[in-house]
């Protein structure tokens, strides 16, 4: 072999290095590793970091607010099964979405919430830098993991760390810290390649123990009044033949979380959710897939049969025994669990007991006839039912339509009237009841799906996320937002006995939201029949855009704190109170 010769060696000297930096790593290791929409809020340090990404292919959705953008990556992740990206600035920016990624935490969805940061020697010694923060150390309470990437040849471990930590076991919100230097970095391109990495088997399944299986196989084939509780972790499974071959293959009947609605379609003669509070309070050994007995299910106390045994289906051990005793633990994930289930079960072992089934529909009837006579009522003014059974009666014909619903009363009312044949199109306020997730939720089902969206909003609630409807019409998506206007938080009769002031719960009854979409380009209606509703909604889903419906409902309708206002402590009355002088 020739060596080189000094003109040759002189000639590679002369070569210039291909060189990369922090905006091009993080995204190369997001595109590596199939992330293909970013949802944020752009500003120093990250404008160019969003630039870069659309620049490179991926989809960026600029948003008006951080928690927003949060949220709509939290759903994403839902949805997806894989961790949905959500880009904010640092300090205020970084606080705004750290909103959302608790949410996302307590709710177990994937996300990851990438967010500059200021430069590290200042920020220790709280120098004073631009929006100066411990974001690292102000985020770990309130997320399922955090981390910060300190050095540039560090951005491709920390990416692949920080999406395998969302979506493996209990998925849930992780934040990643980059500080603007370690962006703006620069490196030998080769160098930086070498640094990333594709990842492997993120989210593997966990095989629940054959013993464990067997126990609850005895446990369920010896119930007198068998039970299942579908929660949103079995919807997020997407396990969904498996789910319905167990419930149908055992006759026995099910109650849905609300964004388990779907899961099997709500009419399924096998479905309790109309005769919930019976099938709760009789249940003698109630299985839970994929939900938890946290506040939603009275931790399992609050109107159970006090002599009820659990099993439970939950990927990590420690949800186990939270709130009861749970007599057949099965750790795995769903899918799993029920691919084992199936395995060991002898047929025929399982079986619901006819009698129970029968005293289980007789009460579902009862309650269907019930609501019906409700729903065909036309008082004026118009009721929430009106309004809502408008909205059903239109998304039958479009069943592939994702319903989006927060609020106080439009949540417990739309949940009850609408019911799902699909599973995951119902999206709502979830663990936390928390308002403000309606129109990030909502944005980010249309990017993801393409299908249209209704978002179902109460009037208070819309407040929190409604100016992201310039960021659905900007985007020109096919979200139809549906405001149930009262006037009010939970009602709009409320007054203010002292002074002329609004009382706390009180809204502006005049409000137009019709005219609001319309300065942004969108198309508004204004409704004050059912009548009118169907009509507006109808013409929204067939032209495919951006609209917003305001449905005017009777002020005096709904109730304090809608089905949840026992959670309000009791004291002195209002009516007691003495007002201060002026």
């Amino acid at each position: 072999m020739t060596a080189p010769s000094t003109v040759e060696t002189a000639a590679a000297a002369d070569v210039p290095t291909e060189l990369t930096d922090g905006y091009h790593l993080v995204v190369d290791a997001l595109k590596l590793n199939d992330i293909d929409t970013i949802y944020g809020v752009v500003g120093i340090p990250i404008t160019d970091l969003a630039r870069l990404a659309q620049a490179q292919g991926i989809r960026y959705i600029g948003f008006r607010h951080e928690s927003n953008a949060g949220h709509a990556a939290a759903i994403a992740g839902y949805l997806n099964k894989k961790p949905g990206v959500a880009l904010t600035v640092s300090a205020p920016g970084f606080l705004n979405g750290l909103v959302a990624l608790a949410n996302a935490t307590t709710n177990c969805f994937p996300m990851v919430q990438i967010s500059g940061s200021s430069e590290r020697h200042l920020v220790d010694l709280k120098q004073g830098d631009y929006e100066e923060m411990d974001q690292l150390a102000a985020a770990q309470p309130f997320v399922k993991a955090a981390y910060r990437v300190s050095r540039v040849e560090d951005i491709g471990r920390g990416i692949a760390r920080a999406l395998r930590t969302a979506i493996s076991g209990r998925p849930g919100g992780v934040y990643l810290d980059i500080p603007a230097a370690v962006l703006g970095a620069i490196m030998p391109k080769a160098e930086g390649d070498r640094t990333l990495s594709r990842l492997v088997d993120p989210a593997p399944r966990q095989l629940p123990a054959p013993e464990a299986v067997d126990r609850a196989i005895e446990l369920l084939a010896s119930a007198e009044r068998p039970l299942v509780v579908l929660g949103k972790g079995a919807a997020y499974a997407q396990a969904d033949a498996k789910v319905r071959q167990f419930i149908e293959s055992t006759g026995i009947p099910y109650v849905p979380m609300s964004m388990a609605k779907g899961l099997l379609p709500d009419d399924h003669p096998q479905s309790a959710a109309t005769a919930r509070s019976l099938a709760l309070k009789k249940a003698d050994v109630v299985m839970l897939i994929g939900a938890r007995l946290n506040w939603l299910l009275g931790h399992g106390r609050t109107g159970w049969n006090p002599d009820a045994e659990f099993v439970q289906i939950d990927i990590d051990p420690k949800e186990m025994d939270s709130n009861q005793p749970i007599s057949a633990p099965l750790v795995g994930d769903i899918e799993s669990v029920l691919d084992a289930l199936a395995e060991r079960t002898k047929p025929g072992q399982i079986q619901a007991p006819s009698a129970w089934r029968e005293e289980l529909g007789a009460r579902s009837a009862q309650n269907v006839a019930k609501m019906a006579e409700r729903l065909e009522a036309d008082p004026h003014p118009m009721q929430f039912m009106g309004a809502l059974k408008a909205v059903r009666d239109v998304v039958h014909q479009h069943p592939e339509t994702y319903i989006v619903n927060e609020g106080a009363n439009a949540l417990d009312i739309a949940r009850n009237v609408i019911d799902m044949h699909v599973p995951r199109h119902r999206l709502d306020s979830g663990t936390w009841g928390v308002m403000g997730i309606g129109m990030g939720y909502a944005i980010a089902a249309a990017v993801e799906s393409g299908a249209p969206v209704v978002a179902i909003e109460g009037d208070s609630a819309f407040g929190f996320s409604g100016i992201e409807i310039e960021t659905i019409c900007r985007y020109k998506l096919p979200v139809v937002t549906v405001i149930m206007n009262n006037g009010g938080v939970y009602r709009g009769d409320d007054t203010n006995p002292y002074d002329d002031e609004p009382s706390p719960t009180t809204l502006m009854s005049a409000a137009r939201h019709d005219l609001l979409i319309e300065s942004f380009g969108g198309k508004g209606y204004r409704a004050t029949t059912p009548a009118e509703v169907t009509a507006a909604l109808t013409e929204a889903l067939a032209l495919g855009g951006p609209a917003l419906i305001d449905c005017v409902i009777d002020p005096s309708a709904g109730t304090e704190s809608g089905h949840i206002s026992h959670l309000n402590p009791k004291g002195i009355t209002v009516g007691n109170i003495t007002p201060a002088k002026k």
